[in-house]
């Protein structure tokens, strides 16, 4: 993670999963939390876990972690936001349904922070630049086995006359 734009949006990413948590942890206290709620409690609880697996592969810089995420977040929020779109552009809706209205946006970010981390993962330069190359990284970057050189070279003693 060499980027800045990988970081801020790791921080997003991270915010938005403790915001999933706030979310489920006031729907099931019963509190209202601005009336925002999970489209289905026992899969947001499910996804909670699942995305913080997929965190722990983006910031290793896997791209099969961003897949996942985008995976499990489009099918989450996607017919939230595919209904909530309908809603927008149903004329004879009033303003009166901030709450939906709210929920879509948030369905929005829901799809579009997994859309920004693959694109993010996909277009990074220096991931294509240095590879992990499986015959030479064993020699080039292994340290034990450099130290295992030095510590021979050190025990050479040779007496002069």
């Amino acid at each position: 993670m060499k980027n800045f734009s990988t970081w801020l949006l790791v921080m997003f990413v991270v915010m938005f999963w403790v915001f999933r948590i706030i979310v489920a942890f006031a729907y099931e206290t019963n509190m209202d939390f601005a009336g925002v709620v999970p489209i289905n409690q026992q899969m947001e609880i499910i996804l909670l876990f699942v995305v913080l697996v997929c965190i722990i592969l983006i910031v290793k810089r896997k791209i099969i972690g961003a897949l996942m995420y985008l995976v499990a977040y489009g099918l989450y929020f996607g017919t939230t936001l595919i209904e909530g779109i309908k809603s927008l552009m149903d004329v004879n809706n009033n303003i009166t349904n901030a709450i939906s209205y709210l929920n879509t946006f948030i369905a929005l970010i829901g799809i579009a922070l997994p859309v920004a981390v693959l694109l993010d993962l996909l277009l990074d330069k220096s991931r294509k630049a240095n590879p992990k190359d499986g015959k030479t990284d064993w020699f080039y970057k292994n340290e034990s086995y450099d130290r295992k050189l030095d510590d021979r070279a050190d025990k050479n003693n040779y007496r002069t006359m």
